[in-house]
């Protein structure tokens, strides 16, 4: 009624009154009254947007893959952006509704933009490296965002970017799941065949251990022959040493032994010298005595039977002078008896 309305923005939305062409008062999240024939009304909306995306792209051999994700941005200066695009509200409307349709082309632009950074960054990589390579596209594109002049004149930034997937066409999908296949399987025959080249390797250190062992056993036995043939042919030769020390000695007590029965036997012979001097001496002494007289002296050493003997033997001695004679027992034992007393 009477054209004059009221308008109320949430804060998310940045509103600015032109009245006559002139900027008359802007904020976000306030409300005013208007006069709807000379006033235009731009609201900016400075929250965040999140636009999903699924571009299709071509890799740098000729593989067409398909990339899925979202970004997220906002307006930072709405002021800036109102002077190059067309955010004018419909009067009249209690719900904001825009006179063109540049809200929808600035997201169409944030979203070429993004494929075109996207595309550019996947036709330098293979299938296998855009497959894999999802964080380094993040990376590489917010750099280009930060560094871009079209969304630094529009006054856009973006919040956020993430791929979810990148996925290549089903049959090229197959393929390389039949290659990786291959490739699992070759590498798990090379992890059973390093596994059994370690078993063998392991078996290998083993055996050459106990071979070791004994090998430095029968080392130590050696040495402890050795050491035991050592110690023999020691005592051994000790033995012999004794031996020939014992030899020597007995050789030598020999030489004095001999030594002694040359002194004996020089003894000796000076001894028999001296008795056969002697004997000489007595014999040639007693040469000179009557036979009778040595017999008178022998007689008195012997015994009665000696003296009977001596007497039977002159007798015989006589016997042609005696004629016969007569020898009783009797006469026997008188004698006897006579000479015992």
């Amino acid at each position: 009624m009477f054209n004059i309305n009221y308008i109320k923005v949430d804060p998310t939305t940045y509103l600015m009154k032109f009245e006559n062409g002139a900027l008359t008062k802007k904020g976000a999240g306030i409300s005013l009254w208007y006069y709807a024939p000379n006033v235009s009304l731009v609201a900016v909306p400075t929250g965040t947007t999140d636009v999903p995306f699924i571009f299709k792209e071509t890799t740098q051999d000729y593989q067409e893959v398909t990339v899925q994700g979202q970004l997220v941005y906002r307006i930072a200066n709405p002021e800036k952006i109102a002077t190059l695009m067309n955010f004018t509200i419909k009067n009249g409307h209690k719900e904001l509704r825009y006179e063109s349709d540049d809200p929808d082309k600035l997201l169409n632009r944030i979203t070429n933009l993004v494929q075109v950074k996207m595309s550019a960054a996947i036709e330098q990589l293979n299938l296998r490296q855009a497959i894999m390579s999802s964080q380094t596209l993040v990376r590489s594109i917010k750099e280009d965002f930060s560094q871009s002049d079209v969304l630094q004149t529009l006054g856009v930034e973006i919040i956020d970017l993430s791929i979810v997937a990148i996925k290549p066409t089903p049959e090229t999908a197959r393929a390389l799941e039949a290659s990786v296949r291959e490739q699992l399987l070759q590498e798990a025959d090379e992890a059973i065949y390093r596994r059994r080249n370690a078993s063998i390797e392991q078996e290998r250190t083993v055996k050459e251990n106990e071979l070791n062992t004994e090998i430095a056993v029968e080392n130590k036995q050696r040495e402890i022959e050795e050491g035991k043939l050592k110690s023999e042919r020691a005592l051994a030769e000790q033995r012999q040493e004794m031996q020939r020390e014992k030899l020597d000695a007995d050789i030598a007590q020999e030489q004095q032994r001999q030594q002694l029965v040359d002194i004996a036997t020089q003894n000796e012979c000076k001894q028999a010298d001296a008795k056969a001097y002697e004997i000489g001496a007595t014999m040639e002494a007693l040469s000179k005595v009557d036979a009778k007289v040595l017999e008178a002296l022998t007689m008195g050493n012997l015994d009665p039977q000696q003296l009977m003997a001596q007497a039977f033997r002159e007798l015989a001695g006589g016997a042609e002078k005696i004629g016969q004679l007569n020898i009783t027992p009797d006469l026997l034992q008188s004698l006897t008896e006579r000479i015992r007393a």
